[in-house]
């Protein structure tokens, strides 16, 4: 047995070497989306693939990392040696999206496997029928993109990542990046595991978030409740233009809760898909804003959390269907409606509906590809205003500084600022949109990935919902000429077009007349 002081000082030490792994990647990567956006995360784990410790990265690739690490021990594993290390990004083997590339590196102790150290990347292109790697008319993952089954790093994988990207150079430094970051990881685990002289104490701390987990969980009453949320549309067609649900249960008894989604609709043609990992990581992320969020986010603590997720469904899709926006935007509404259902059981803890959405834009010519996602408003909350121009929920990326942007490629931002007037009323306003405007300056290939443009951000306990998303084409920067675009669409751009994204604001909390 470990004391809780020696067991919190281990759990501190374990998250620094994840943090030094995150920021040795972005001091290292080549790409503006790593470097500058910090779309990147890193988790240390057992040597029998359980979450030992995260990073405080991006939730949708941290909680669907754990299943990245066990298909990579599952097909590599034996005979793994000192130096080696796993990639992948194969969606339906613990994947995200195909830009989600995981690297994955043995930690031996001596000639003893003592743990893993893993690291996930959003790769701006790795080939695909647009640049970006997440047509909105995508609807299988082979016009996506290159995808990787998990095996081990060699100079000729390397070689065919380059050869499917638009920007090889970009693609060759990152994936330095992340090897290097992961070196770090398993020099640093393994003069750990030396001074404790073992592995035992990572076992005493998973016991421990388990232990925590389930405290927080007694606390909650027992009760089942459900909710409903939709996702705008499958994709731009004319077909795929209806909105999409997610139904889910939720049912909690004494120290253990079970998120059920039975009743979401079947996966459709399009790339508003999301594999089961994803859906696995919006709820551990919901769950350890629930109950509490000091709780260590290991394996230990999801022991006694059960997802169920019908196989074929829009939130655990089966191949060949596209999934590209499954991780950025299924990922947000299935977060939402756990939020919903958690509501009438702790409802001094959940607010109104943020955002929702990633409002991913991305752009391509010449040598060059750009991916950036777009904050928004937060929702109120019982005791305070949402927050507004953020990120929110299963992202947790960093904005592109406008001279980084500038610099890096040929696009002017003309407008950044906050939407004023987006955030749903209430006795507790939501927080405020962002309005951004990029004009480009050579002609290239746009896609948008966005969600919240039909159906607005939800109010709580009588507050309003935020204001709905909108795309505007502004055909060489005219206002006069300005079109509306629909929530998913890819599309060319001349030189002098200006995009225009307004993101939703969050909803508002509570009735103002309260």
């Amino acid at each position: 047995m470990i004391d809780a002081a020696s067991l919190e000082v281990l759990r501190s030490r374990l998250a620094g070497v994840a943090d030094e792994m995150g920021a040795v990647l972005r001091r290292a990567a080549f790409s503006p989306n790593i470097k500058e956006r910090a779309d990147c995360s890193a988790a240390v784990f057992t040597a029998d693939g359980e979450l030992l410790v995260q990073a405080e990265h991006i939730p949708v690739h941290l909680g669907s990392m754990p299943a990245a690490v066990q298909a990579a021990i599952a097909a590599c594993g034996d005979g793994i040696e000192p130096g080696d290390q796993i990639v992948l990004n194969d969606p339906f083997a613990g994947g995200t999206h195909l830009n989600d590339v995981t690297l994955v590196a043995p930690v031996f102790a001596g000639r003893a496997l003592v743990g893993w150290a893993a690291n996930r990347a959003h790769h701006a292109d790795l080939g695909g029928t647009a640049p970006g790697s997440m047509p909105a008319d995508a609807l299988t993952i082979d016009e996506e993109g290159l995808r990787l089954a998990p095996q081990l790093v060699t100079p000729a994988v390397v070689a065919e990542i380059e050869a499917a990207s638009r920007t090889p150079i970009e693609r060759r430094g990152d994936l330095a990046a992340q090897q290097g970051a992961n070196a770090l990881g398993a020099e640093r685990l393994a003069e750990i595991v030396g001074e404790l002289g073992g592995t035992g104490s990572f076992t005493e701390l998973l016991a421990y978030g388990e232990r925590r987990m389930r405290a927080a969980l007694a606390e909650l009453p027992d009760g089942v409740w459900r909710a409903t949320d939709v996702l705008d549309s499958a994709g731009p067609a004319l077909e795929q233009r209806f909105p999409m649900r997610i139904v889910l249960g939720v049912e909690k008894h004494g120290d253990e809760i079970s998120f059920d989604f039975t009743g979401s609709d079947p996966q459709r043609p399009g790339n508003v898909n999301a594999v089961e990992a994803v859906t696995v990581s919006a709820v551990a992320f919901v769950v350890r804003a629930v109950t509490d969020p000091t709780i260590p986010a290991n394996g230990g603590s999801l022991r006694p959390v059960r997802v169920v997720a019908p196989a074929g469904s829009i939130v655990a899709a089966v191949p060949p269907v596209a999934v590209g926006a499954g991780n950025v935007e299924v990922s947000q509404r299935v977060a939402d409606v756990c939020f919903a259902a958690l509501a009438a059981a702790a409802p001094e803890r959940i607010g109104a509906a943020s955002q929702g959405t990633m409002n991913n834009v991305l752009l391509g010519g010449e040598g060059w590809v750009y991916y950036e996602t777009v904050g928004g408003g937060q929702g109120a909350r019982p005791h305070s205003a949402g927050m507004s121009g953020v990120h929110t929920n299963m992202t947790n990326t960093a904005d592109t500084p406008v001279e980084a942007l500038e610099r890096a490629i040929p696009v002017r931002v003309r407008r950044y600022r906050l939407r004023r007037g987006s955030g749903g009323e209430g006795q507790h306003s939501g927080g405020e949109g962002i309005e951004r405007e990029l004009q480009v300056l050579e002609d290239c290939t746009a896609s948008l990935i966005t969600e919240r443009r039909v159906f607005p951000p939800w109010g709580l306990e009588g507050g309003g919902p935020g204001a709905v998303g909108e795309n505007w084409l502004l055909p060489g920067g005219d206002e006069d000429r300005a079109q509306r675009l629909r929530d998913k669409c890819s599309f060319e751009l001349k030189a002098g077009d200006v995009l225009r994204i307004l993101t939703p604001g969050g909803g508002g909390w509570g009735s103002q007349s309260t």
